[in-house]
């Protein structure tokens, strides 16, 4: 028998250079502490995560470059581009996903920042507000945001059911609409014992016409709202997805110059989440009513109580006992003013740069064939209900202007 079959790395150096050992042949694998396991667990992640991330960061800085560039094109002034660096980072990224592809090694690190950096950047924006101002949007937006989820479901329904489509369908879409979008959805779905198909089409007809209102809102807010916290409020009450609402205020906040749009949008769709907890059981109950369901899923608490919404609360909470101070004004007793206030402009240095990976993310991970495969009748409920809900939203704001402004 030769010694190649009896040993087969009997030629392996044969191919390498001498004194240059071949790093990559198999070696045993020793036993190690469980520090140094845990330290090469954090580098196969950060592995795993970094393909990812580093896209929507390097869209987030071309989005920011390219914004400056068009404004100056323009003759804007530096930092008052017409175009806001939110809305060309997911423009780019719609455009990378539907031309060139993302492979799926960019996934993990994608969905990081759909959902982890999203959520970190909105509790760190808590350290931006008080919670006597969030508590001020909140109260006013409240019956807007009542009427717009009443008018969803109510109106969802009926469509639903005038165009033959399944029930549990209908109930997805109507709560997508109403409440926080594909979040809402994919905490709704085991309730109602809702197919694989219906969820996908429900949190397809979400996330298309959410992106839609995420770019166009913010021209529209402008036009239509003569306040930015009455845009704000649109955009909370209104924009289906968490993603889509802060992206959608961030990107008026750079482009009309009008930061309390941004901090409304946020506080208000962050309250807006909280009827989860109302809702998706009630939608469980109404659907399990009669013989229809064959068995009740219960969802844990922090399924439909975000916790970034706590933490955001959280922030707000710190941030406004830290601005009262002791009586030297020091925060809490022990940081100076000047250091505290370094905290609070930190937040809004960073705050945007997270938010914008995310946006990013967004148009990276939205095909616009789920268009294609969609069908005509679950698009034609999406789009009636978020014309509806941005209707009533519209026209309540309207009517609620005096209040608004008083506050």
């Amino acid at each position: 028998m030769s010694l190649a079959v009896e040993n087969p790395d009997y030629f392996a150096s044969l191919e390498s250079f001498e004194g240059i050992p071949d790093f990559f042949e198999p070696r045993e694998q020793r036993k190690v502490s469980p520090f140094w396991d845990k330290l090469h667990s954090a580098f196969e992640w950060t592995g795993v995560m970094l393909p990812g991330v580093s896209l929507a960061l390097g869209l987030a800085w071309v989005g920011s470059f390219l914004s400056d560039y068009l404004g100056r094109r323009a003759h804007y002034q530096p930092g008052a581009s017409p175009i806001s660096p939110v809305t060309t980072a997911v423009a780019l990224g719609l455009i990378v996903r539907n031309t060139v592809g993302v492979p799926k090694m960019y996934d993990p690190g994608l969905k990081l920042c759909l959902r982890t950096i999203l959520r970190i950047g909105i509790v760190i924006m808590g350290l931006t507000l008080s919670i006597v101002t969030v508590g001020k949007d909140v109260l006013v937006a409240l019956p807007i945001m009542i009427c717009c989820i009443t008018a969803a479901m109510i109106s969802v329904t009926l469509i639903t059911r005038a165009m033959g489509l399944p029930r549990r369908l209908g109930t997805l879409i109507a709560v997508g609409t109403s409440i926080c979008g594909v979040s809402a959805i994919m905490a709704t779905a085991p309730v109602i014992e809702a197919e694989e198909d219906e969820t996908s089409y429900a949190a397809a007809c979400i996330t298309i016409f959410g992106l839609l209102a995420m770019i166009s809102y913010p021209f529209v807010g402008h036009e239509i709202f003569s306040t930015p916290k009455q845009a704000g409020m649109f955009f909370g009450t209104a924009i289906h997805d968490m993603s889509q609402a802060t992206g959608a205020g961030l990107a008026y906040a750079q482009q009309y110059k009008g930061e309390a749009a941004f901090h409304t949008a946020v506080s208000v769709k962050l309250v807006r989440n909280l009827f989860m907890s109302v809702l998706i059981p009630l939608a469980g109950v109404l659907y399990h009513r009669g013989s229809q369901g064959k068995k009740r899923v219960q969802q844990k608490w922090h399924q439909i109580v975000p916790l970034f919404v706590v933490g955001f609360l959280v922030m707000a909470c710190i941030r406004s006992i830290g601005d009262t101070g002791d009586a030297n004004g020091k925060a809490f007793g022990m940081v100076d003013r000047i250091h505290w206030n370094t905290v609070g402009q930190t937040a809004k240095l960073l705050v945007p740069w997270l938010l914008a990976m995310s946006m990013a993310a967004v148009g990276l991970g939205t095909g616009l064939a789920k268009l294609r495969g969609l069908g005509l009748k679950p698009f034609t409920v999406g789009f009636a209900a978020a014309l509806l809900v941005g209707g009533v939203s519209a026209g309540l704001i309207h009517l609620l202007a005096p209040l608004i402004q008083r506050f």
